[in-house]
């Protein structure tokens, strides 16, 4: 009789989010881990595999940096910025594919790991980087601003990705001088940016929902004339929902104005 010795995998769960991913890749490597037999996994699962033993990895914030300063350090702050992309999807397969990009680029003492395309994990990682850049470049032209009575202009986006972070820098450089927010309702997280100060993230549990829709007169003439403008250079004749929808899908809508309107739909 032939007895098989199977290794027994090791799957760290991780929070959804950098510091967390981060803190289980620490941990891989200040355990002594074997990395062929370690996996990242993001979040709890019912599922559970024969042969393997779970590990909870807490978030924190001070691995989190060494591995960020190790990422830089290595491999610069373009990877780092890629890695940053790609955890900001909902792929549940993120962290597990960084952590193994990372693996094989410090083993092999690449510096120029994310140009190897015939690596699969590597793949992965642009490909949920590409499609974090894509969402980030259509909401810098489809976000809108609104004026509310208090003269702070609000934006409420419903974004695939956590892309808030990615956003802010953008529009603090580009309103210095405005006091601005962007509402993400899928995750209830807000950027605020003050006047002449630096933006800051924080929870929307505080946000007065009835205050975001007490817009400004003059924002809500400049809304119906906008309405106005959309109704009036639509040819009916012509109209082509599927092609529209292509050039703006649906969930940029939602938060447009001139597609709230029935007559324009």
């Amino acid at each position: 009789m032939v007895i098989i010795m199977t290794m027994e995998k090791t799957i760290l769960i991780c929070e959804d989010s950098i510091e967390g991913v981060f803190s289980g890749i620490y941990e891989a490597y200040a355990r002594k881990y074997v990395h062929s037999q370690t996996s990242l996994q993001i979040g709890a699962t019912e599922n559970y595999e024969l042969f393997a033993e779970y590990k909870q990895i807490a978030a924190e914030e001070e691995k989190a940096k060494k591995v960020s300063r190790t990422i830089i350090r290595e491999f610069g702050e373009e990877t780092y910025l890629t890695f940053c992309e790609a955890l900001a999807t909902q792929d549940l397969e993120k962290g597990n594919a960084i952590y193994h990009v990372l693996v094989d680029g410090l083993r092999t003492k690449n510096n120029r790991i994310m140009e190897n395309f015939a690596v699969a994990d590597v793949n992965k990682v642009f490909e949920l980087c590409r499609y974090t850049k894509n969402e980030i470049q259509h909401l810098k032209g489809f976000l809108r601003f609104q004026e509310l009575e208090k003269g702070v202009l609000f934006a409420r986006i419903g974004p695939r990705n956590n892309i808030l972070t990615f956003l802010a820098p953008h529009f603090a450089d580009r309103l210095p001088n405005e006091n601005f927010i962007i509402y993400d309702d899928t995750r209830n997280l807000c950027v605020v940016h003050p006047c002449q100060k630096e933006w800051f993230l924080m929870s929307a549990d505080n946000l007065q929902e009835e205050e975001t829709r007490n817009y400004s007169q003059v924002e809500v003439a400049y809304q119906e004339l906008f309405t106005f403008f959309c109704q009036k250079i639509g040819i009916r004749e012509r109209k082509n929902i599927a092609l529209q929808t292509q050039m703006l899908p649906l969930h940029f809508q939602k938060y447009m104005s001139e597609f709230n309107d029935k007559v324009y739909k």
